[in-house]
């Protein structure tokens, strides 16, 4: 029997053409050879099979296709057993097309790699002649599409492999007219385009290769506004520098504007990252003691050698591999993250001016189904470089044009951090978004990737993946005592004459020794006693209890020392076990790794922000509601306005911090655009409201201020500062607070004014005068545009409602001059606090000082975590902070829940 995938579908039995005359059969085969020897879930297949909406017999549909399927086959439908939760198709290597030409390729690298050329040029011919089209042409389904997909990505490369040797072989007019032909067919291609222009101008046709790159150079602009790639560009400098002005037209000397926003970019990116990981390396000790010595070994693959180093010369290796795209797989605790820390800061120190830049970033917060991988890429650039959103200064979209253009090489740490089930998910879309060989680091835990890849079939075919190495025992011996000290001496003697105890197994990684070192370096500490345990769970666990309590042990401080950037003794062990257990509980319930002080708010269960936010607004208004009309008033007031913040924040979205900073130049023009709209609306209600000529200028006046004061705001212009808890806070409570203030203060200011000084004249009264129906459509239509401002959707009914009702009562004028002046400002306060509470900093100022005041966490909070954070036991990533391991958090989560259940 035998498969052919590259091309049209086709069953061959015994020379034999089958034929599938149903296209839901061909396209649960098209699923099965997919995934050859691997199992298709039922739940995939029923996605093949169905473009739109499944029926609700799917499951019995795709059990009977298959049993067709199986007697259409006829001997060999045998091939396709039932297993687990689905199916799978068994075949070898010369069954299936797909596989033959993997094959094929496999061995033409390895003969590359051993420099027999000729060879592997051979191979290359052999696997691409198996292709006639397209992968499963005609037959794409949505679901089947993607993995159609990689296939057409890896048959591009192929194509490419060949025409590079072909090059190196001096084939160049062969090249010249295969590749003319596939980069037709592939006008995106950057690296097709690159080799077409090497052998242009190898045989002296420079006109044509300098043609080739500016075509490519408009595609690229027209369709996503990126320019080619570093290496696109130097080709076409030499071939500019080796053609005599003959051969070629002219090219401006200058480069375009957008051309230097974006080299300065990339230049000051550099800059950041290099400063941001470089501080946490020396805030984390990772050069004293001497480090543990790391030791890497690539996982054999048919074809490669195997590899083997130490962490010092992972760069080096990485930055020789044929495709850059590395995969670190280690147990936990091993180091890994340590290796992607390190490895990202020797990039960047051997980087060469051009070049991508490596950027480390923690997968924690991507969620590959509802995100493209390139969007989060360019969000996580912009939420930790908000500078690169200024358009003036980098040009518009910047983070995406970084991303896209290839300047950026992605460094992902944890993927077994995400949740399970976004695991095979992200694998895939990395495997698609990757596969045209663009450069990448992915950490891992060994099980974890392990078991992904055992359901989502082989991925990132390209890479090369190597595996962290315990800690051998002479470098654990060697780290311990570092400083000299024959305390470690019984430690040493048992892991030489016993390495298979629970000592020995638990010393394997650099997490466990570090924290040996942590806990018994100090004097006066007896490292025998870790020779007590005989369990390894009970010693690791021994030793990640032991971490917080010895990070805050009490020491002498010395004097000068500033409290508010170093590590001090207000914090008691105790209290930094019970506030660190609280967040990382908070942590595991969100499963996240992210420590993001926006975020606190879902630490307080949503029934109990959303009452206690509802609460404060409508305290406001109550005193509102009763001095202008009593307690019936007040009960209005306050149920109406209290009950749109409490529906609010219990329906609606919480909003994210804006990375802004307060800049004065260049903002008097929006200034005054600003000012207008402001007066208008000033205008439009001092007149609605019946106001006197001489109030209706002042509204216009403090209208327009407050509307003009926000350009101030504006994004940072410094891509080189690295966005930090602290940074984001402070520049998200300036713009909070302002926003918040502007309207308490026009807000308010009209409330009292109409309060005093309203003519009291009434449109549509009804109620028998206590409420008049045009005031309640005005107040509600003003109602709806704050909510939408503030919030969105769900604030712009409530409050739209709560002006409907609030806005239509009627009462009665003030009886004196100091009443409006206390319903100006409560009316203002409780609008300015509804503000407040929208914006990030104000939702984290609420809910922090509920968890505060209830003992869960501290009063200042921000300075406990960078206390904690220079102590090392959180680490910092952008604007966020994260436990120093994952396993430091789970076990931090576990004493905290079981404290809890105690009590």
């Amino acid at each position: 029997m035998r498969f052919r995938i590259l091309g049209t579908l086709e069953v061959r039995a015994y020379g034999d053409r089958v034929t599938l005359a149903s296209p839901r059969q061909q396209r649960a085969l098209a699923a099965l050879l997919l995934n050859p020897n691997s199992v298709v879930p039922v739940e995939r297949m029923i996605d093949a099979l169905w473009e739109d909406e499944p029926p609700a017999t799917a499951v019995k549909q795709v059990r009977n296709c298959v049993s067709a399927l199986r007697s259409r086959l006829g001997e060999t439908g045998g091939m396709i057993v039932t297993d687990g939760p689905g199916y799978r198709l068994q075949t070898d290597g010369d069954d299936l097309d797909s596989l033959r030409f993997r094959r094929h390729v496999a061995a033409a690298r390895g003969l590359a790699g051993q420099a027999k050329l000729v060879d592997a040029v051979e191979e290359i011919r052999a696997a691409l002649a198996l292709w006639r089209g397209p992968a499963l042409d005609g037959l794409r389904t949505t679901t089947l599409a993607g993995r159609a997909a990689v296939l057409d990505e890896q048959r591009a490369d192929a194509v490419e492999l060949g025409a590079e040797w072909r090059l190196r072989l001096g084939e160049t007019g062969e090249v010249v007219r295969e590749l003319t032909e596939f980069c037709g067919e592939h006008p995106m291609r950057e690296l097709s385009h690159l080799l077409l222009m090497r052998a242009l101008a190898k045989e002296g046709r420079y006109a044509e290769a300098s043609t080739v790159f500016h075509g490519l150079r408009r595609r690229l602009a027209d369709e996503l506004g990126v320019d080619p790639n570093p290496d696109l560009r130097r080709l076409h400098e030499q071939i500019l520098a080796e053609a005599t002005p003959s051969d070629l037209d002219p090219e401006p000397a200058e480069p375009s504007p957008e051309r230097h926003h974006l080299d300065r970019a990339v230049t000051e990116l550099a800059e950041a990252v290099t400063w941001q990981w470089r501080a946490e390396a020396e805030l984390r000790s990772l050069h004293r003691p001497q480090p543990i010595v790391l030791r890497w070994s690539a996982v054999a693959r048919p074809g490669r050698p195997v590899a083997r180093g130490v962490l010092d010369d992972i760069a080096e290796t990485f930055a020789a591999l044929p495709v850059r795209q590395l995969v670190v797989l280690g147990d936990p605790g091993s180091g890994k993250s340590v290796l992607a820390l390190m490895l990202t800061l020797e990039l960047l120190r051997t980087r060469a001016p051009g070049t991508p830049v490596p950027v480390l970033l923690s997968l924690a917060s991507w969620d590959p189904r509802r995100e493209h991988l390139d969007r989060w890429l360019a969000n996580q650039l912009a939420d930790n470089h908000p500078a690169l959103l200024n358009a003036r200064e980098y040009g518009p979209g910047a983070p995406t044009r970084l991303v896209l253009g290839g300047h950026v090489v992605p460094v992902l740490d944890g993927l077994d951090e995400m949740p399970t089930d976004l695991r095979a998910a992200a694998l895939d879309a990395l495997d698609q978004t990757m596969a045209v060989g663009r450069s990448l680091v992915l950490t891992s835990r060994s099980a974890e990737y392990e078991q992904v890849t055992s359901e989502a079939g082989p991925v990132l075919g390209a890479a090369t993946v190597v595996r962290l190495e315990p800690v051998a025992r002479q470098e654990a011996i060697t780290y311990l005592s570092a400083r000299g000290s024959d305390r470690w001496l019984p430690v040493a003697e048992r892991l030489r004459r016993e390495p298979d105890t629970a000592l020995g197994k638990v010393l394997r990684t650099p997490l466990m020794v570090d924290l040996a070192r942590i806990g018994y370096g100090r004097p006066g500490a007896d490292p025998a006693e870790l020779l007590a345990a005989g369990d390894a769970g009970a010693l690791e666990g021994q030793l990640l209890d032991s971490f917080v309590p010895n990070a805050y042990a009490q020491v002498p401080q010395p004097p000068g020392r500033n409290p508010k950037t170093s590590p001090t003794g207000r914090y008691t062990a105790e209290q930094a076990t019970r506030w660190l257990g609280f967040l990382a509980r908070h942590l595991e319930r969100a499963r996240s790794r992210d420590l993001a002080w926006w975020q606190l708010y879902r630490a307080v269960p949503a029934g109990t922000r959303s009452a206690l936010i509802g609460t404060l607004i409508a305290l406001f208004f109550v005193v509102t509601g009763w001095v202008d009309d009593g307690p019936a008033l007040a009960a209005i007031y306050g149920l109406s306005f209290g009950g749109a913040g409490y529906l609010t924040h219990r329906f609606g979205r919480a909003s994210e911090p804006l990375r802004t900073e307060l800049r004065f130049a260049g903002a008097t023009g929006k200034f005054a655009g600003r000012f207008a709209i402001g007066a208008v609306v000033g205008v439009l209600l001092g007149l609605g409201w019946s106001l006197a000529t001489g109030l209706v200028v002042v509204l216009a006046v403090v209208f327009g201020c407050v509307f003009a004061v926000h350009v101030w705001l504006a994004k940072p212009v410094d891509a080189s500062r690295v966005s930090s808890p602290a940074t984001i806070l402070r520049n998200e409570r300036t713009g909070a607070i302002a926003l918040s203030v502007s309207f308490l203060v026009s807000l308010g200011l009209f409330d009292g004014m109409a309060f005093a000084f309203t003519a009291n004249t009434r449109f549509l009264p009804v109620l028998d005068g206590r409420y008049d129906v045009a005031l309640g459509i005005a107040g509600g239509v003003a109602g709806a545009a704050f909510g939408w401002f503030m919030a969105r959707g769900v604030a712009a009914v409530c409050y739209g409602l709560a002006g409907v009702i609030a806005g239509g009562q009627v009462f009665p004028p003030a009886p004196n001059s100091l009443l409006p002046i206390v319903v100006g400002v409560c009316f203002g306060g409780g609008i300015g606090l509804a503000v407040l509470v929208t914006r990030a900093w104000g939702n984290y100022f609420v809910h922090h000082v509920w968890l505060a005041a209830t003992g869960r966490l501290p009063w200042r909070l921000m300075h406990f975590l960078d206390d904690a954070h220079r102590r090392g036991v959180l680490r910092q990533a952008g604007g966020v902070y994260q436990f120093r391991h994952a396993r430091v958090q789970e076990r931090l989560a576990e004493i905290s829940h079981d404290e809890q259940e105690v009590r």
